[in-house]
């Protein structure tokens, strides 16, 4: 997510720069491939890019076949299979079809609006909704809906957003009756993380950059500050109970207890574990979540709620320093993630 962002960011800038640029995009993909259901990326003339759809071949052919949009000043469909020889030949073991909507940037006020826009909506966690008409007839045809607001390039009514206000199953889709091609960037996943002590600062290193909106709370201003933890989004300095009444905690949320104190992380366990949070998970042994449990199992926490909290938090890969630790709790995070999105 954060990397979207920052592409999105970029292909402002080049608009704004006036430097030729494409998007790549994966519309469809049918098999096993190398390569996220909303991948994109983001060319220019020169060979550089970012952002990526896979690697391999498939990606220096989908680089030149977004810059050729350029020369006819409209998007375009691809499609790439990567059969077994192939797929062996490069060193992977998959294969499938992967449909690529291509897309020129051309330049205007209201396409660099319109980056800027989706790349702060992300930032800010905000849900998006992009439309891309698939015939421009020798204008652009986008609009994208940012929270409440409506960034149009080209003509104003051009695009309904109306029909696509609920997303489908998946992120894209090819809307071949009304001839748009359709964007649904989610809220970018919210870790929570109680503690910023020398494990919730390393977890909140290697989540930020894995897509997660990373808040650090800590009731201790030494810990809780930018230079102990860089790559947090917000830092909160408060008492934990307090901080706990800010928060509405829905399924895209993420929640650890990585205080310093065995009474800190039953506070935060007893305020989240029937929450909405996808996940809830508290540092600590499993001696330290016996004693935690059956003291909230007495203070009337309903033990369905307790049994969904995880503890110890990590994928057992025998992690011992927090730097390892955050490793093993990031990669759980990101199951649980991807696994929620399997589902949808």
């Amino acid at each position: 997510m954060k990397e979207n962002a920052q592409l999105w960011a970029e292909a402002a800038r080049l608009v704004e720069t006036g430097t030729p640029a494409a998007l790549a995009t994966v519309a469809r993909q049918r098999g096993s491939l190398p390569m996220a259901g909303d991948a994109k990326m983001l060319v220019v003339p020169s060979g550089r890019s970012m952002g990526t759809i896979g690697g391999g071949c498939v990606e220096a052919d989908v680089i030149r076949q977004a810059l050729s949009t350029l020369e006819r000043g409209s998007p375009d469909f691809v499609r790439h299979t990567l059969n077994a020889d192939v797929a062996g030949d490069i060193g992977l073991s998959c294969g499938g079809t992967v449909d690529l909507f291509l897309e020129p940037l051309l330049p205007s006020g209201e396409m660099i609006r319109l980056c800027r826009a989706v790349a702060s909506g992300i930032e800010e966690r905000a849900a998006i909704t992009i439309l891309t008409g698939l015939e421009w007839n020798g204008h652009p045809k986008k609009v994208a809906l940012v929270n409440d607001e409506r960034i149009v390039v080209g003509p104003k009514d051009s695009l309904d957003l109306t029909p696509f206000s609920e997303r489908h199953s998946g992120r894209v889709l090819i809307d071949r009756e009304r001839s748009v091609f359709v964007e649904w960037i989610p809220r970018m996943p919210r870790l929570i993380i109680f503690g910023a002590g020398h494990v919730g600062a390393a977890i909140a290193a290697v989540a930020a950059p894995a897509g997660f909106h990373v808040v650090v709370v800590d009731d201790r201003d030494d810990f809780a500050n930018q230079e102990n933890v860089p790559g947090a989004h917000e830092i909160i300095v408060d008492d934990f109970g307090k901080a706990l009444d800010g928060f509405s905690l829905d399924e895209d949320d993420y929640v650890l207890a990585t205080t310093r104190g065995h009474s800190y992380d039953a506070i935060i366990v007893e305020r989240t574990a029937a929450s909405r949070a996808s996940y809830v998970g508290m540092l600590g042994s499993r001696r330290k979540q016996a004693v935690i449990r059956k003291a909230l199992l007495t203070a009337g926490v309903p033990a369905e709620a307790l049994d969904r909290v995880k503890t110890p938090i990590g994928i057992a890969i025998g992690a011992d320093t927090p730097a390892e630790i955050a490793v093993s709790v990031v990669a759980e995070l990101i199951q649980a993630r991807r696994l929620a999105q399997s589902a949808e």
